[in-house]
Protein backbone atom coordinates (compact mmCIF):
# COMPACT_ATOMS: atom_id res chain seq x y z
CA UNK A 1 0.00 0.00 0.00
CA UNK A 2 1.23 3.47 -0.87
CA UNK A 3 1.23 6.20 1.74
CA UNK A 4 1.17 9.80 0.58
CA UNK A 5 1.92 12.69 2.90
CA UNK A 6 -0.32 15.75 2.85
CA UNK A 7 1.57 19.00 3.37
CA UNK A 8 -0.36 22.26 3.34
CA UNK A 9 -0.10 25.85 4.50
CA UNK A 10 -3.84 25.65 5.32
CA UNK A 11 -2.93 24.06 8.66
CA UNK A 12 -0.03 24.48 11.09
CA UNK A 13 3.22 22.80 10.18
CA UNK A 14 4.07 19.66 12.15
CA UNK A 15 5.86 20.41 15.43
CA UNK A 16 7.65 17.07 15.46
CA UNK A 17 8.67 14.14 13.28
CA UNK A 18 5.25 13.41 11.80
CA UNK A 19 3.19 14.29 8.74
CA UNK A 20 0.28 16.72 8.89
CA UNK A 21 -1.82 13.98 7.31
CA UNK A 22 -1.34 10.72 5.40
CA UNK A 23 -3.46 9.25 2.64
CA UNK A 24 -3.35 5.46 2.76
CA UNK A 25 -5.66 3.51 0.50
CA UNK A 26 -9.13 5.02 0.75
CA UNK A 27 -8.47 6.81 4.04
CA UNK A 28 -7.01 10.12 5.18
CA UNK A 29 -5.41 10.09 8.63
CA UNK A 30 -5.00 13.60 10.07
CA UNK A 31 -2.51 14.12 12.87
CA UNK A 32 -3.85 15.62 16.07
CA UNK A 33 -4.44 19.35 15.89
CA UNK A 34 -4.57 22.02 18.55
CA UNK A 35 -5.08 25.77 18.72
CA UNK A 36 -2.02 26.78 16.72
CA UNK A 37 -2.24 29.73 14.34
CA UNK A 38 -1.40 28.28 10.91
CA UNK A 39 0.36 31.48 9.81
CA UNK A 40 2.48 32.31 12.86
CA UNK A 41 2.92 28.74 14.12
CA UNK A 42 2.17 29.99 17.62
CA UNK A 43 -0.18 28.42 20.13
CA UNK A 44 -3.17 30.67 20.79
CA UNK A 45 -4.36 29.81 24.29
CA UNK A 46 -7.91 30.75 25.13
CA UNK A 47 -11.21 29.37 26.29
CA UNK A 48 -12.13 25.80 25.43
CA UNK A 49 -14.54 27.26 22.86
CA UNK A 50 -11.87 29.34 21.10
CA UNK A 51 -9.33 26.52 21.20
CA UNK A 52 -11.87 24.03 19.81
CA UNK A 53 -12.82 26.47 17.04
CA UNK A 54 -9.16 26.99 16.04
CA UNK A 55 -8.46 23.25 16.26
CA UNK A 56 -11.38 22.40 13.96
CA UNK A 57 -10.34 25.12 11.50
CA UNK A 58 -6.89 23.51 11.33
CA UNK A 59 -8.48 20.12 10.71
CA UNK A 60 -10.59 21.68 7.97
CA UNK A 61 -7.41 22.90 6.29
CA UNK A 62 -5.91 19.40 6.35
CA UNK A 63 -9.09 17.80 5.06
CA UNK A 64 -9.37 20.32 2.23
CA UNK A 65 -5.75 19.74 1.20
CA UNK A 66 -6.53 16.01 1.02
CA UNK A 67 -9.61 16.60 -1.12
CA UNK A 68 -12.19 15.70 1.53
CA UNK A 69 -14.35 17.57 4.04
CA UNK A 70 -15.95 17.21 7.44
CA UNK A 71 -18.76 15.13 5.90
CA UNK A 72 -16.17 12.51 4.92
CA UNK A 73 -14.83 12.04 8.46
CA UNK A 74 -15.65 8.58 9.81
CA UNK A 75 -13.80 8.63 13.17
CA UNK A 76 -12.48 11.25 15.55
CA UNK A 77 -10.57 11.17 18.79
CA UNK A 78 -10.82 14.14 21.12
CA UNK A 79 -8.26 14.61 23.90
CA UNK A 80 -9.27 16.93 26.75
CA UNK A 81 -7.13 18.06 29.67
CA UNK A 82 -10.27 18.80 31.70
CA UNK A 83 -13.33 16.61 31.17
CA UNK A 84 -15.29 19.49 32.68
CA UNK A 85 -14.80 21.16 29.27
CA UNK A 86 -16.68 18.36 27.50
CA UNK A 87 -20.03 20.14 27.05
CA UNK A 88 -18.46 23.38 25.77
CA UNK A 89 -16.15 21.51 23.38
CA UNK A 90 -19.04 19.35 22.22
CA UNK A 91 -21.20 22.39 21.40
CA UNK A 92 -18.52 23.74 19.01
CA UNK A 93 -17.66 20.28 17.64
CA UNK A 94 -21.32 19.64 16.73
CA UNK A 95 -21.39 22.68 14.44
CA UNK A 96 -18.89 21.28 11.89
CA UNK A 97 -19.90 17.65 11.42
CA UNK A 98 -23.04 16.96 9.35
CA UNK A 99 -25.42 14.10 10.15
CA UNK A 100 -24.66 11.40 10.73
CA UNK A 101 -21.72 12.54 12.83
CA UNK A 102 -18.58 10.41 12.82
CA UNK A 103 -17.80 7.78 15.43
CA UNK A 104 -15.86 9.38 18.29
CA UNK A 105 -13.81 8.68 21.37
CA UNK A 106 -13.16 11.37 23.96
CA UNK A 107 -10.30 10.84 26.35
CA UNK A 108 -9.15 12.81 29.40
CA UNK A 109 -5.39 13.27 29.46
CA UNK A 110 -2.97 14.70 32.02
CA UNK A 111 -1.45 17.18 29.57
CA UNK A 112 -1.21 18.04 25.87
CA UNK A 113 1.61 19.58 23.81
CA UNK A 114 2.18 23.33 24.17
CA UNK A 115 -0.48 23.51 26.91
CA UNK A 116 -3.48 22.83 24.65
CA UNK A 117 -6.82 22.34 26.39
CA UNK A 118 -8.01 20.17 23.47
CA UNK A 119 -6.45 18.16 20.66
CA UNK A 120 -8.47 16.41 17.95
CA UNK A 121 -7.43 13.83 15.35
CA UNK A 122 -9.62 12.52 12.54
CA UNK A 123 -9.84 9.78 9.95
CA UNK A 124 -11.74 10.48 6.72
CA UNK A 125 -12.86 8.21 3.88
CA UNK A 126 -11.74 9.08 0.35
CA UNK A 127 -12.56 6.49 -2.30
CA UNK A 128 -9.66 5.74 -4.66
CA UNK A 129 -9.59 8.00 -7.66
CA UNK A 130 -11.68 10.73 -6.05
Amino acid sequence: MTRTAIATEQAPQAIGPYSQAIVAGDFVFCSGQGAIDRVTGEFEPGTIESETTRTLANIGGLLGAAGVGFGDVVKTTVFLVDMGDFAAMNAIYATVFPDPPPARSTVAVAALPKGFKVEIEVVAYKPHGV
